[in-house]
C-alpha cells in the first residue's frame, strides 16, 4: 500500500531546450525562488563569516574612501563638487558605485564558485549571478544610512526626491547584473576575466563622474556618447534625488537604454552559454 502511495505521488521533471530568444521562463524562476533567497543568503553570511571588524567592513570602505577622495581631489586638487561640500558630493556618487562594483566583483565569479552546484543539480543558471548582485545590497543600505548622517551634519534637507532613489537603484542592480551576466558566462571558458574585473572596475570609475563632476564633460554629442556607460546617469540621478538642481534628462535616458542593451544581450549571451557550463566549468 505504501509503495502503491509512493508512486501515485511521484512526478517527473522533463528538461527541454529554452525556447524564444531570451529562454527565460519567468514562472521557472518564480519556482525557485526560495533558492534565490538560500544563495544570497549564503553570500551575506560568507562575505562576514570569521572577519575580524564583521559587518562594520560595510561602514569602513565607503567612509575611508571618502575621507581620501576628499583630502586628495577636495582639498589638494580643490576639483569642483558643485557647490557642495565635498565629502556629500564623492559620498552620493560612491552609494550607487560600491553597489555596482561589489556586485560586479561576486556575479563575475559567481558560476566558477559554484561549479558543485551547477554540476550536480538542475535549476535555471541565471539565478547564481542574480543571487550574489542581490547580496551587495546589504553594503548598499548601510552606506545610504551614512550618507543621511553626512548629510544631517551638512544640514542638507531631504526633498520628495529621494524617493528617486528606489528605481535609481534598481538601474543600479539591473545594470551589474547585465555586466555579470557576460562576464560570468566568459569566466567560464576563460579564467582571464576574473583577473581583468578588479582592472576594468578601476579604468570604469574613472569614466564615471565620481571624484568630479558631470559638468567637466563638454555638452553636446561628447555628453551623450560619455552618457553610454550606463552609471553616468546612475550617479547624476542618485545626486539629483539627494541635492536638487537640474535632473540628469538625456544622461539618465541614454544610460538606461545602455542598461536595457547590455541585460538583453547579456541575458541571450548567457543562455546560449548556459548548456556549456557544466561541461567545463
Amino acid at each position: 500500500m505504501a509503495e502503491a502511495d509512493l508512486n501515485s505521488t511521484a512526478q517527473v521533471v522533463t528538461l527541454k531546450p529554452a525556447k524564444g530568444w531570451l529562454g527565460i521562463d519567468l514562472k521557472e524562476l518564480w519556482h525557485y525562488r526560495e533558492l534565490v533567497y538560500f544563495l544570497t543568503w549564503r553570500d551575506i553570511k560568507v562575505r562576514y563569516k570569521q572577519a575580524v571588524l564583521g559587518i562594520a567592513w560595510s561602514v569602513l570602505q565607503p567612509v575611508l574612501t571618502t575621507a581620501i577622495m576628499t583630502v586628495v581631489f577636495g582639498i589638494l586638487l580643490k576639483v569642483d563638487s558643485d557647490g557642495l561640500p565635498y565629502p556629500v558630493f564623492a559620498l552620493s556618487a560612491l552609494l550607487p558605485w560600491h553597489l555596482f562594483q561589489l556586485s560586479l566583483q561576486k556575479s563575475s565569479i559567481s558560476l566558477v564558485g559554484n561549479a558543485n552546484l551547477i554540476t550536480k543539480v538542475y535549476f535555471p543558471r541565471v539565478i547564481i549571478p542574480f543571487s550574489s548582485v542581490l547580496a551587495a545590497l546589504v553594503d548598499f543600505v548601510i552606506s545610504l544610512i551614512l550618507l543621511f548622517i553626512t548629510m544631517a551634519i551638512y544640514k542638507i534637507p531631504l526633498t520628495w526626491n529621494v524617493l528617486w532613489v528606489i528605481p535609481l537603484t534598481l538601474l543600479t542592480v539591473l545594470a551589474a547584473l547585465a555586466v555579470g551576466l557576460w562576464l560570468s558566462a566568459l569566466n567560464v571558458q576563460y579564467r582571464d576575466v576574473q583577473q581583468m574585473v578588479p582592472f576594468l572596475i578601476q579604468i570604469w570609475m574613472y569614466a564615471t563622474p565620481i571624484v568630479y563632476p558631470i559638468t567637466t564633460i563638454p555638452e553636446g554629442t561628447f555628453r551623450y556618447i560619455y552618457s553610454l556607460n550606463p552609471m553616468v546617469g546612475v550617479v547624476q540621478g542618485f545626486r539629483w534625488a539627494f541635492f536638487g538642481g537640474s535632473p540628469p534628462d538625456m544622461t539618465l535616458l541614454i544610460s538606461s537604454v545602455a542598461v536595457l542593451l547590455l541585460l538583453v544581450t547579456g541575458l541571450f549571451f548567457f543562455r546560449r552559454m548556459e548548456k556549456t557550463f557544466a561541461d567545463v566549468v
